[in-house]
């Protein structure tokens, strides 16, 4: 089979195409058939190095996939044929950008039904951090006040969605470009981050996803008692312990594999509630040039290579 692997850590050209043998699935796992898989920032961050999270190459990056069970091994939870998707093994290495991966059953979903492979790849990781950030930590409701980073991006487009389908009032932070963009995803109000400082413009919110590790600087916009979530700062302390000092509680979330929130996801995507955008695909040789524009830092949705 084709996947692609790196061994050094680098710039996209790093990312090679070579031909490894199909792996087999033990127990409780199944091989799927690939038919697309999404690249996020952290897969960037992996490859550069500056995100060490596998240790050293050689190792293949990627974690979104969507496609079929080729086989099943004893014990899984699906059969050969059925249409999965999820992010598996994550933060460990699942070598997402390939022909087959190998997955634990209980790590996948079956692919919503409304959805095509390449939109379905789309939605894993940047979707569930939304979801276990805004949901899970958050446990938002209607009617909460709730402000989001990088509202266009991949997180940040999932979680207008989801804290709307809660019945939230949200508040998105995006470029002037990508405003019509957020509102038709149901943001309630727009704030340009190039022209407006969002921690003087926005007060008292019952929470706030930031994705740009301004935790401190940005803290005055949350309310006595509301919740600061933290993706990028998940694991700093000191933070937390800022936060809790001044009357606010913190949560920083890491993603991982979530096959009950990958089912609910596709429900509301099934019931029309919330869609992946994909910006752009590229065939699985080109996931170096996929990696350039996620690197940009301004995709809007979601990037995806296709298998």
């Amino acid at each position: 089979m084709r996947a692609v692997i790196q061994k050094s850590f680098g710039g996209p050209e790093v990312l090679e195409v070579v031909e490894t043998e199909r792996p087999k699935p033990l127990v409780g796992e199944v091989l799927v058939k690939v038919r697309a898989s999404a690249v996020n920032p952290a897969d960037v961050a992996v490859r550069s190095g500056a995100f060490p999270l596998l240790g050293e190459p050689p190792f293949g990056v990627g974690w979104d996939i969507s496609g079929v069970v080729e086989e099943a091994g004893l014990g899984a939870t699906f059969a050969v044929g059925d249409e999965v998707y999820g992010m598996p093994l994550f933060p460990r290495a699942a070598t997402g950008y390939a022909e087959y991966v190998i997955a634990p059953s209980r790590q996948l979903a079956r692919k919503p039904a409304s959805l095509d492979h390449v939109h379905a790849a789309a939605v894993p990781l940047a979707a569930l951090t939304a979801w276990q950030a805004l949901v899970r930590a958050a446990d938002i409701k209607e009617g909460d006040r709730v402000l989001i980073q990088r509202a266009a991006g991949g997180v940040g487009h999932f979680a207008v969605q989801i804290a709307k389908a809660r019945g939230a009032h949200v508040i998105a932070i995006a470029g002037a470009a990508r405003h019509d963009f957020v509102r038709g995803l149901g943001a309630d109000e727009v704030i340009d981050y190039r022209t407006t400082d969002f921690t003087e413009a926005v007060k008292d919110v019952d929470v706030f996803l930031d994705s740009t590790a301004q935790g401190d600087l940005s803290l005055g916009v949350v309310r006595p008692g509301g919740v600061l979530i933290s993706i990028l700062e998940h694991g700093d302390r000191e933070l937390a312990e800022r936060v809790e000092a001044a009357g606010r509680r913190f949560a920083g979330v890491l993603v991982e594999p979530d096959s009950e929130g990958l089912r609910a996801l596709a429900e509301l995507i099934d019931a029309g509630r919330i869609r992946p955008y994909v910006e752009e695909t590229f065939p699985l040789a080109e996931a170096g040039k996929a990696h350039e524009l996620v690197g940009t830092g301004h995709v809007q949705g979601k990037i995806v290579l296709t298998v």
